[in-house]
């Protein structure tokens, strides 16, 4: 979702010693050594999505969209927060426009201010793009909505089904403020498997996991 390579937690700065992360109280040394973990972590995972080739980046995407359509059914008036992909993540475009065909409101995450929570803005196979942050496309007409569908990208995923991401904390502060009966679908490469992501109080984990070799994972 973003392009930040370390990894920020959503709220105020070190003040004496503790961290305070929306209303959370964090020790920083341990928040110090698991921000460690997690970039080489995510280096390596990065590393091993420069290994899959571009026909088995389709032959993933398409097996979880045959899982999403299966776990969603019929999808008419639901709105569904989809992305557009980055850093090798896996395209679900040609989802998005079936799903849109099918009666769905697609929406893709727009970042409005940096360390804030992005907006979900309405899409359509027909919308003007626009580059957004990091020159992400965004719908070039904005029309904010709240989901209640959100399908996450994610770089790991642990046993808890926490969510290694791109290190921005921006999906963490979006879904923190969005209704609790939310379903959140994670979806990644079959190597995004981890045994933890040492959780912090803010991270919010997935409720399912689809994963490019079409397993299904459910965690909530």
């Amino acid at each position: 979702m973003t392009h930040d390579d370390d990894e920020e937690a959503p709220g105020s700065t070190v003040c004496f010693a503790h961290m305070l992360v929306d209303g959370h109280v964090v020790d920083p040394q341990t928040w110090k050594d698991v921000s460690v973990f997690r970039k080489a972590e995510r280096t390596r995972l990065y590393a091993e999505r420069q290994q899959v080739s571009l026909e088995d980046r389709k032959v993933m995407a398409a097996a979880i969209s045959t899982r999403l359509t299966e776990i969603l059914g019929d999808v008419t008036g639901r709105t569904i927060a989809v992305y557009w992909p980055i850093r090798g993540e896996l395209n679900l475009h040609p989802w998005m426009v079936e799903a849109s065909e099918r009666g769905a409101q697609i929406c893709l995450p727009v970042v409005v201010e940096k360390n804030e929570p992005v907006e979900f803005h309405r899409w359509s196979p027909d919308s003007a793009m626009a580059k957004g942050i990091w020159n992400i496309p965004v719908p070039a007409d904005l029309g904010p909505v709240v989901p209640d569908v959100v399908i996450v990208p994610l770089v790991g995923v642990d046993e808890e089904g926490y969510r290694l991401g791109n290190g921005g904390g921006y999906y963490d502060r979006t879904l923190a403020r969005l209704p609790d009966d939310l379903m959140i679908i994670g979806v990644g490469q079959p190597f995004a498997r981890m045994k933890t992501i040492f959780p912090m109080p803010w991270d919010i984990p997935m409720k399912k996991v689809v994963l490019g070799d079409g397993s299904v994972l459910e965690l909530r």
